[in-house]
């Protein structure tokens, strides 16, 4: 029987609604109004698409959103200037950099400057630290995305053999962690693969959920997984284009010959994608409660 598909563009829309009660509540009972900023460096044409797609959501939902453009030649001290300026600003609740940044600004020194209680995209290493000690924190959109893609579609992990491929700091490491902890959507045992792991194939096949992570299309294919397999694909390839211009995307798995023996899987697009843009909006409000100086409902639903 082919795999379930698991809807990120569906259950984004339940978080969507969820959301849309919280940000009406802020601003009834407390006349506040969730802000998110994004500083974009260069003229990336993939992160300037990512960042629309971050303002068009926040515009959707009801969020003051402030986008800060800057040439690919701003230094590094101009840029650490800006991002001071708005963890001081009071309507600003996130604060996102879109990576990558030029080469001659020092990623991590940028990601450090962000005050932690504004640190929406969960990158801080005190939000980093917090989230491996299993305590309340900012967590990164896309694992947290793939945890709320597992929990709202029934996906048993309690105990589960869980294969992640890929190590990156912004998906294979958070979700390894988040995976292992005592926790809804976790208590699993965890693998992790990459580019060095011999036979990644004997460590695929022992998946009941696979999280593919790695960044090359069609890396994960039909004879790589068992029977029953729960498949997450993270990957966002662009593989060539239509006639009329518009990208071929791919994702990480080989869809079309994994979903014969999954029995769930997420399309690329349609998956973890959306997730990953409405969880950074669930941050953001998270992060207008804590201003507030009250525990949020979001965080508890």
């Amino acid at each position: 029987m082919p795999a379930k598909i698991i809807s990120g563009t569906q259950i984004a829309g339940q978080i969507r609604e969820d959301l849309q009660k919280e940000i009406a509540g802020l601003k009834e009972k407390h006349g506040v109004i969730p802000g998110l900023a994004t500083i974009l460096v260069g003229d990336d044409p993939a992160s300037g698409i990512y960042v629309g797609q971050k303002e068009k959501s926040c515009r959707n939902l009801g969020i003051y959103s402030k986008r800060v453009d800057l040439p690919a030649e701003t230094s590094e001290k101009d840029l650490l200037s800006i991002i001071d300026k708005l963890n001081k600003d009071p309507q600003i609740h996130g604060v996102l950099v879109q990576l990558p940044l030029p080469e001659h600004i020092d990623e991590y020194s940028v990601i450090c400057a962000i005050d932690p209680d504004k640190d929406v995209d969960g990158f801080h290493p005190v939000n980093v630290g917090k989230m491996m000690l299993g305590k309340r924190c900012f967590i990164p959109c896309t694992p947290h995305g793939i945890l709320e893609l597992l929990l709202r579609s029934n996906i048993q992990t309690e105990g589960a053999e869980v294969v992640i491929v890929g190590r990156s700091n912004i998906v294979g490491k958070p979700i390894l962690n988040l995976m292992l902890q005592k926790r809804p959507g976790g208590n699993a045992t965890v693998t992790i693969c990459h580019t060095r792991t011999k036979n990644l194939e004997f460590h695929t096949k022992r998946a009941d959920i696979l999280i593919a992570a790695i960044g090359r299309p069609k890396t994960i294919s039909g004879d790589m997984v068992k029977e029953g397999v729960v498949v997450i694909d993270v990957g966002v390839n662009r593989v060539g284009k239509t006639p009329e211009g518009k990208s071929i995307l791919s994702g990480d798995v080989d869809f079309d010959s994994v979903k014969e023996k999954a029995a769930a899987i997420t399309p690329v697009p349609g998956g973890v994608g959306p997730m990953t843009i409405v969880m950074l909006m669930k941050n953001t409000v998270e992060a207008a409660f804590l201003n507030r100086g009250r525990k949020s409902e979001v965080r508890e639903q």
